[in-house]
């Protein structure tokens, strides 16, 4: 006796996988030894702690408003949660009403490394901090001047330290 399958259950089932494969993706880093800060996974898991290890090494994405860092409006500098590395300055965020703490430019261009992401049927551009490879947010176009850019990042992915 030959099986069918019927239209609807075919579409789910490719619907499925290809789901399946996006939640896989591992995180747009390039190959670890081009970072200065390496750890083991499990070292990364033990030093970050759930949340920040699900965000910084598996490119995650914390709920929006939900960073205590959108209210912090006090001169200083946001570093790396990961390593420490200056990556954004107070004088450089801005409210963008997206739910994650916004900058239009780094505190040093070359602080922030950037790799295109095709996760999620979407093409970005993935931030990650140049020293550990951690997963910062993304990188959008329409940001304020002077640069027109928006570095949207996880509240997570970053650490305060007040001037």
């Amino acid at each position: 006796m030959e099986k069918r399958i019927d239209r609807r259950t075919a579409i789910g089932a490719v619907g499925a996988a290809v789901a399946g494969l996006t939640f896989l993706r591992m995180p747009g880093r390039s190959d670890a030894a081009t970072f200065k800060v390496v750890h083991s996974d499990a070292e990364w898991k033990r030093m970050l702690g759930p949340q920040r290890y699900y965000v910084l090494r598996q490119a995650g994405t914390e709920r929006p408003f939900t960073s205590p860092l959108l209210k912090e409006h006090r001169k200083g500098l946001f570093v790396c949660a990961g390593c420490s590395q200056p990556l954004f300055s107070s004088a450089t965020k801005f409210e963008s009403g997206t739910g994650w703490p916004s900058f239009w430019a780094p505190a040093a261009e070359e602080n922030v490394a950037t790799e295109t992401d095709t996760s999620h049927f979407m093409r970005r551009t993935e931030a990650l901090c140049s020293k550990c490879g951690a997963h910062l947010g993304h990188v959008f176009n329409d940001g304020p001047k002077p640069t027109g850019k928006r570095y949207c990042n996880n509240g997570v992915a970053l650490k305060f330290i007040p001037a």
